[in-house]
C-alpha cells in the first residue's frame, strides 16, 4: 500500500509540473506577447490578437506531444493572419517566439526567459488581458480570418523577398485559410498609454539595440 501511495504522489507531482493553470498561462502569454510587440513592432490591435493566440496555445499544451502538435500549427496559422509578411518572417526566424516552450523532465520552460529578465516589460497589458478566457483558436476555420488588423510598414532595410527561413525542423509555412479582405476591422477597447499607442500606432521602442538580448 505504501508503495502504491508513493507512485500516486509521484504521478500528482509530475502532472502539477507539466499542466498549466489559467493564471500561469495568462502571465506567460502576456510576457511572451509583450516581447513580440517590442521586437515585431505590433500595433495595438495586433498586440491584443497575439495575446489571445498565445494564451489559447498555452492553455492547450498539457504534455510533450502538444508542444509542436496541432495547437502549435493552429497558433502559427492564426499569427500568419494577424501579422504582416515581414513580421511573420521575423517571427519564425526567432526561436524564442516560434518555438516558445522548452520541455524538460520537470515540465515546461519558456525560451523567452533565456532572452529577457522576468521583470522586463515594454508595454501595458492589452485590454483583453482582463476579459479573455481563451477559446478563439479552432482546428477548423480561423477566428482571425474574419478580421483585419492595422499592420506597420516594414523597417528600413528590410528585404523585399517573401522567402521563409525555418528554424530547427523543416516546417512549411502554415495555411492561412480563407481570408476575407473585405471583412471589417476588429474593434478593441482603448489601449492604455505605453509603447503601443491607443490609436493603434507603435511609438518608438525603448532606447537600445532593436531586439537586443536583455
Amino acid at each position: 500500500m505504501k508503495k502504491i501511495m508513493t507512485l500516486v504522489m509521484m504521478t500528482v507531482i509530475a502532472v502539477s509540473a507539466t499542466a498549466m493553470n489559467y493564471s500561469a498561462a495568462r502571465n506567460e502569454a502576456l510576457f511572451l506577447s509583450d516581447k513580440m510587440a517590442y521586437e515585431l513592432g505590433l500595433t495595438a490591435t495586433q498586440y491584443e490578437a497575439v495575446y489571445e493566440i498565445n494564451l489559447d496555445y498555452l492553455l492547450n499544451v498539457n504534455k510533450r506531444a502538444d508542444v509542436f502538435g496541432i495547437w502549435w500549427d493552429v497558433r502559427n496559422r492564426d499569427l500568419h493572419l494577424v501579422l504582416s509578411t515581414w513580421q511573420y518572417d521575423r517571427y519564425i526566424a526567432s526561436t524564442w517566439f516560434y518555438r516558445p516552450i522548452i520541455w524538460s523532465n520537470t515540465g515546461m520552460k519558456f525560451a523567452i526567459h533565456t532572452r529577457y529578465a522576468k521583470d522586463r516589460m515594454f508595454n501595458h497589458r492589452p485590454a483583453v488581458y482582463a476579459t479573455f478566457k481563451g477559446g478563439h483558436s479552432h482546428r477548423g476555420n480561423s477566428f482571425y480570418s474574419a478580421h483585419r488588423y492595422e499592420k506597420p510598414n516594414p523597417p528600413k532595410g528590410h528585404g523585399k523577398t517573401n522567402s521563409i527561413t525555418s528554424v530547427g525542423n523543416n516546417h512549411n509555412r502554415p495555411s492561412t485559410g480563407n481570408h476575407n479582405p473585405s471583412a471589417p476591422t476588429r474593434t478593441f477597447g482603448k489601449h492604455p498609454s505605453g509603447n503601443i499607442a491607443s490609436n493603434g500606432n507603435r511609438t518608438a521602442a525603448p532606447k537600445g539595440t532593436f531586439g537586443a538580448r536583455r
